[in-house]
């Protein structure tokens, strides 16, 4: 079972939380719990952190950024003992997680389930402090940002559980977000693939690499809300879903957390992409929606997108490689969004992507670079006409009914 934060967010919003995990273990189940930082803690720190350092980062901004989880979980534990439960908070090292030693994105390496199984045992609920772990020198780290989700996926398949419930404040995974497009639905199935594709492309219900870490192990996997009682989404395989009859088109998602950034006048020659790409990629930086103009006159101009916390590391890269090859110059624009439309059964169905371009034409809404996948189609538009976008694609792709 993991919690988010706004399932932590309070003292009051904690209690309901241990009513929660105590309806579990009546109803025969032993859980074990991860827990996320309460509300708005991280960003808390981050701020404290960025009024001290323009960029912070490395072993200490981990450290720093680790004990917001630590405080919920402690927390949860002393409200569970309270209510005569027996629970133990644990942090992410003491959980067992080493992770590799890239302070900010690590990721999980292995998981010594020694500890939590020895408490299992003993009949005590291990609460387990999420988006953390010690790489093999002993230092904490961080996984990224949302990556409590990752915790829970991976002790879930470590432990040999067989279902793995997320806890937030929305009631499962809507057909699009409800704050832009008032007639989304719940989806009561979904599968892997087409979560993993929303939540690359900004969808904040999952971590894209729980979702990934899930459909390679085939963990049963719940989406549902900590405020009700109301089932969920369940993630499942493709197999579970009857792609010749069933909806083409299963959701369409927005993002506006981005970046694009054009490298202008590079020189036409072999490997300059690689160059451009390669110390990005060193620097952790994801890249997404990449256009290469044709050649001019031995030149030719390179864009691409990227998330706005990436943005910073992103710009001074690139400047340093356009100085490095002879570019004529580099711009960027922060006033762009993502709008995709994702579903499984678009890769039997011709002519979804052509009506994606005409409903937005429709609108007089312009586009600038698409991307595709057999289950994605993604456009890069105007970031204030986003709204208007993601209602039009949800009423033409019949996802109102």
């Amino acid at each position: 079972m993991k919690f988010g934060g706004s399932s932590l967010a309070s003292g009051e919003r904690l209690q309901a939380v241990t009513d929660l995990i105590v309806a579990a273990l009546d109803r025969g189940i032993q859980p074990v719990v991860a827990a996320s930082a309460m509300g708005d803690t991280t960003d808390a720190l981050v701020e404290l952190a960025r009024g001290l350092s323009p960029r912070p980062g490395g072993r200490d901004y981990d450290l720093l950024l680790s004990t917001g989880e630590v405080v919920s979980c402690a927390l949860l534990s002393i409200s569970l003992n309270e209510r005569g439960i027996p629970a133990q908070a644990v942090t992410g090292p003491g959980a067992g997680i080493v992770t590799d030693s890239r302070h900010g994105q690590a990721r999980i390496e292995h998981i010594d389930p020694r500890v939590l199984h020895q408490l299992l045992d003993r009949g005590i609920t291990p609460v387990v402090a999420g988006f953390q772990g010690a790489s093999a020198d002993g230092a904490v780290t961080t996984l990224g940002r949302g990556a409590s989700d990752t915790t829970a996926i991976a002790l879930a398949v470590t432990l040999g559980t067989d279902h793995c419930e997320i806890f937030t404040d929305v009631d499962g995974i809507y057909s699009a977000d409800p704050r832009l497009v008032p007639r989304a639905r719940k989806l009561e199935t979904i599968t892997y693939e087409e979560t993993l594709e929303m939540a690359s492309l900004g969808a904040r219900v999952m971590h894209p690499r729980s979702v990934e870490l899930a459909m390679r192990h085939k963990l049963r996997v719940t989406v549902r809300s900590s405020f009700n009682n109301q089932p969920g989404t369940e993630i499942v395989a493709r197999e579970a879903i009857d792609i010749e009859t069933g909806t083409r088109v299963r959701a369409v998602v927005d993002d506006d957390d981005v970046a694009r950034i054009t490298v202008e006048g590079v020189p036409d020659a072999p490997g300059l992409s690689h160059a451009l790409f390669e110390p990005l990629a060193e620097a952790g930086v994801n890249v997404d929606i990449i256009v290469q103009n044709l050649s001019h006159q031995g030149a030719t101009d390179i864009s691409f997108t990227t998330g706005l916390e990436d943005f910073d590391r992103a710009i001074e890269i690139v400047r340093a490689v356009a100085e490095r090859v002879g570019a004529a110059g580099v711009t960027w624009s922060d006033e762009v969004a993502k709008i995709s439309i994702v579903g499984i059964g678009m890769q039997s169905a011709p002519g979804v992507a052509a009506r994606m371009f005409g409903t937005l034409a429709a609108e007089g809404i312009n586009i600038t670079s698409i991307t595709t996948s057999e289950i994605l189609v993604t456009c890069l538009i105007d970031e204030d006409r986003l709204q208007e976008a993601a209602r039009a694609l949800h009423t033409a792709f019949e996802l109102d009914n």
